[in-house]
């Protein structure tokens, strides 16, 4: 089953759900399909491990990262850059928006609705059973309904993410999407895609998923780890 996504992508979710590896792995995988992607750092609340940690290996695929101004790119501060906005209101190919965490880092949405009015829009909610606050559906739907108020849009799909980073097994990737499946019917939202480690995928028993397979390759890693090298590798279903 084939990942197919196109015009306004925006990732959302919970702190810690994993949601910057998520749009940097999209984004890598899209552009190795020929779609031209670029990719907004939005986050503007967490100061660590952010898709800017990954701009210098995303721009050497090609892929554009839309940055804050480079005296601002440590900073802790709301800063819009006014590239963003134009991305937006004439985006082509796919366009990705990695959004801070939680309903606070999705605030930012609210003052973009004007750029975005009349575009072609997803929202799509990373969750990850593994983490505080989305170990249960009413715990995700909970997160829902408080960044959809924040950002005055309404979330149009799920994207699971079930992990513990190197711990992770097939058991719980195969968990993970039934957690997410049911988060996707009790929201009445279609279950947009799962992920799963890239070294798991071919091993990954998948006749029972119904629904893409995105393989992640990790970049935001402690100063002590190695990220894995990005390029193209496949999604399935």
């Amino acid at each position: 089953m084939e990942l197919e996504l196109s015009g306004i992508v925006i990732i959302v979710g919970a702190y810690g759900s994993g949601k910057t590896e998520v749009s940097i792995n999209l984004a890598v995988h899209m552009n190795a399909k020929g779609t031209a992607v670029r990719l907004a750092d939005l986050d503007l609340v967490n100061p660590y491990f952010r898709t800017r940690e990954a701009r210098r290996a995303l721009r050497r695929l090609g892929i554009e990262v839309v940055l804050p101004p480079a005296r601002y790119m440590q900073a802790d501060l709301p800063i819009l850059a006014p590239e963003v906005s134009g991305m937006l209101r004439h985006p082509s190919g796919l366009a990705v928006l990695d959004v801070g965490g939680d309903d606070v880092g999705a605030t930012v949405l609210a003052a973009l609705a004007d750029a975005m009015e009349g575009q072609s829009m997803q929202v799509l909610q990373v969750i990850n059973p593994n983490r505080p606050y989305t170990d249960t559906v009413s715990g995700c739907l909970k997160m829902r309904k408080a960044i959809e108020a924040k950002a005055r849009m309404t979330i149009t799909g799920i994207i699971g993410n079930a992990n513990f980073m190197e711990e992770t097994t097939e058991a719980d990737v195969l968990a993970g999407y039934a957690f997410s499946k049911d988060v996707a019917e009790a929201a009445d939202i279609p279950l947009v895609f799962i992920t799963t480690p890239a070294a798991l995928l071919t091993r990954l028993d998948k006749k029972d998923i119904h629904c893409p397979v995105l393989a992640l390759r990790r970049q935001l890693v402690p100063p002590w780890m190695r990220a894995d090298a990005l390029g193209a590798w496949e999604a399935g279903g």
